[in-house]
């Protein structure tokens, strides 16, 4: 039933678009962050094209004020906590809707940290905008919005941004006796669009943040924003921004479409990244430091979620059978910008990297691309390697016209398949669509066969292949490490070799360790009984610019060689490591574990460990400390709390994490009874958390 109603949901929208245009809307929200609510002015411009009994627009759940006003007039709608419906008061041709609403969003719209540090931000990917906008959830109508929110003036280290360009908002002043004076007010930020978007790419992002202004090749402003105590963070975390604008803008041979772009990284995003028009949001996990850049680094998700601009936000799939325009464009084109900066080894390698993943799913994955119910792995890798088949095809400048023609044609509108294949038929007649389509968008499953063909063009990606098929053979692997062969090959000798003796491939580690950071890490990963005649190597390892190669031979040391941990950790004590602050986690554990301290140090340790389970903290970092707190103290009533907090969080996969971690807990005895004692003396929504998991 839930299906048929879905469907018949679908039908009235594809209806209304056909009868109904709207054209423009003017909202100005108030997000308060202590209730988790928002309230708003909106109003709509909008053509009724042909007569029509009733007009809807989606909302979640709002508290709709009973003034609904068209062209000025109060009219009678109806309202079941999902839509708006209009059914008087509107005419054929031009129309303006204006009323007020207010909400707590379950969803899309997220309240993150505590009272003095927090942001708000949003994610409506698909279909989710109407949990805190009135809007459409239906794709293919397309809108100019013009938003604009405030912030109470209390809040003076706060800023945020929407969709478009900023416009200046006059302050009020009083006039006092002969002079005027100011009058605090909140601060009014005001945005507005030029060209129609899908609601689902309406974002708001409000937080204690900071930006630096660019413009690109063609004369685009680029804003790149960050949190304001992340500044010596800002080149690393950047880094090529710039390049990969002008080079996708040249690459794609279509203008950037809107009047800026900007980016911001925020605290718990719920994926890497999100294409709003104008205005990404990326995870606050992509702000790093130098050595954090070597772990990992934003510029593939940076490139992703810029190519969308183009693919998703200025041409949107008509639905979600035709995805992957919007995916696979993203990924291929993200990759072609990682080959304009790191070189063809890294990109032929990522392509077996996909490729590797694909042939792997296609075991279950029985789904192909042009299938709303693909995967993501799908509509993104496999519908990058349709595309890059097609370019290899009929050529890269040919690729480029089609792609070109593409665009130009469908801007600012919905497109499906057929649309895009009937572009590349156009400029090369020659090609044959239907087997294309049939091969790579309608078969499930990945023909690894023909993809090789493609990848041993490269020469790293060649040699990878031929090590695979064959044995072990310790003179062809020198022979390897001799050259400048692409590092990824060499990574895997060592991860191959990872069960060898250690005496019988000492010779190859001896030049390993002479190499880069990422093959030494493969060796200070498979290397975990240290010789004592490799201990000065090894130690060398914890002085490599890579957070992730220290903490691997932190642990591996200290477990090695125990008398000298203290030495070890008096070495590493001022490391943080990476934005989940796993280094600095694991060295308090080792610490306390390992280290000459007596209890009041290791209770000071505990201490340290809850602090980093506070909500001013990422998910990411209070899991870390979450994991290390129930190997060390796991009946402390403090961590206990703070694992059953963990349930509530908006972001699912911490979420699941607490959930089946509680669950696995209360199964030992001692571990439910003290959850039982807890929930006696606890209050509130936390009690009821308690209760629910006792009660499974």
């Amino acid at each position: 039933m839930r299906y048929i109603l879905f469907l018949l949901s679908i039908f009235s929208y594809s209806q209304q678009t056909l009868s109904v245009d709207f054209i423009k809307c003017t909202a100005k929200v108030l997000p308060d962050f202590e209730s988790k609510s928002i309230s708003g002015e909106i109003s709509y411009q909008f053509k009724v094209l042909n007569k029509i009994d009733s007009i809807r627009i989606d909302a979640k759940n709002m508290f709709i004020n009973s003034d609904i006003k068209i062209n000025g007039k109060r009219v009678g709608y109806k309202y079941n906590n999902k839509e708006i419906v209009l059914f008087e008061g509107y005419t054929k041709g031009s129309n303006k809707l204006e009323f007020t609403y207010e909400c707590k969003p379950k969803q899309t719209l997220y309240f993150v940290g505590s009272t003095d540090d927090f942001q708000i931000w949003t994610q409506g990917q698909g279909r989710y905008t109407s949990y805190w906008l009135p809007s459409f959830d239906d794709v293919n109508e397309k809108v100019i919005f013009n938003i604009s929110f405030e912030i109470d003036y209390k809040l003076a280290f706060y800023t945020g941004f929407s969709n478009g360009k900023a416009v200046s908002e006059k302050k009020r002043r009083i006039k006092f006796r002969d002079s005027f004076i100011n009058e605090p007010t909140n601060a009014v930020y005001k945005f507005k669009m030029k060209k129609p978007m899908s609601s689902y790419l309406v974002m708001l992002a409000i937080g204690q943040f900071t930006k630096k202004d660019f413009k690109s090749k063609s004369g685009t402003p680029i804003e790149l924003w960050y949190d304001i105590r992340d500044e010596a963070k800002f080149e690393p975390t950047y880094r090529y921004s710039k390049e990969i604008f002008d080079y996708l803008e040249q690459e794609i041979q279509f203008k950037y479409p809107w009047q800026i772009y900007r980016q911001v990284p925020v605290r718990d995003f719920l994926y890497a990244g999100m294409e709003n028009t104008t205005s990404t949001i990326f995870a606050q996990d992509f702000v790093v430091d130098s050595i954090g850049f070597n772990d990992r680094n934003y510029i593939n998700v940076n490139a992703h979620e810029l190519a969308h601009q183009w693919f998703g936000d200025v041409v949107t799939a008509t639905s979600s059978k035709h995805h992957w325009l919007q995916e696979g464009f993203a990924t291929y084109y993200a990759l072609l910008a990682e080959q304009h900066i790191f070189g063809d080894d890294y990109f032929y390698n990522e392509l077996y990297d996909y490729a590797l993943q694909l042939s792997k799913a296609a075991k279950t994955d029985t789904i192909p691309v042009l299938n709303e119910k693909a995967s993501s792995l799908s509509f993104y890798k496999k519908g990058a390697w349709a595309l890059h088949v097609m370019r290899e095809q009929v050529g890269a400048k040919a690729f480029q016209k089609i792609v070109k023609n593409y665009l130009r044609k469908y801007q600012f509108k919905n497109v499906s398949t057929a649309d895009f294949l009937a572009e590349v038929k156009k400029i090369v007649p020659s090609f044959d669509v239907v087997t294309f389509q049939k091969e790579w968008l309608e078969t499930p499953g990945f023909d690894m066969k023909t993809a090789e063909i493609y990848l041993t063009k490269n020469k790293a990606v060649s040699t990878y292949l031929s090590l695979v098929k064959k044995k072990a053979d310790m003179a062809t692997y020198k022979e390897i490490l001799t050259t400048e062969t692409y590092f990824p090959v060499k990574q895997y000798l060592f991860y191959r070799m990872a069960a060898v003796p250690f005496e019988k491939k000492k010779e190859l580690i001896e030049l390993g360790m002479k190499q880069n950071l990422y093959i030494r890490q493969a060796i200070a990963e498979t290397v975990e009984k240290i010789p004592l005649e490799f201990k000065s190597q090894y130690e060398s390892l914890l002085k490599d610019a890579s957070y992730k190669t220290k903490e691997i031979a932190l642990i591996n040391l200290c477990e090695n060689f125990p008398d000298n941990a203290n030495s070890y950790l008096e070495q590493t004590k001022n490391i943080i490591g990476n934005n989940d602050f796993s280094f600095k986690i694991t060295w308090l554990k080792l610490y306390y574990l390992n280290g000459n301290n007596a209890q009041f140090e290791r209770n000071d340790i505990i201490t340290q460990l809850i602090a980093f389970t506070h909500v001013n903290f990422e998910s990411a970092v209070r899991q870390n400390a979450l994991e290390a707190l129930l190997d060390l103290d796991p009946h402390n009533e403090k961590v206990i709390e703070a694992l059953f907090l963990a349930s509530q969080h908006h972001k699912w996969q911490f979420t699941m994490f607490a959930r089946n971690t509680i669950r696995k807990l209360l199964k030992d005895p001692i571990f439910r009874q003290k959850v039982e004692e807890i929930a006696v003396k606890s209050k509130d929504s936390l009690k009821v958390t308690y209760e629910k998991f006792l009660n499974e």
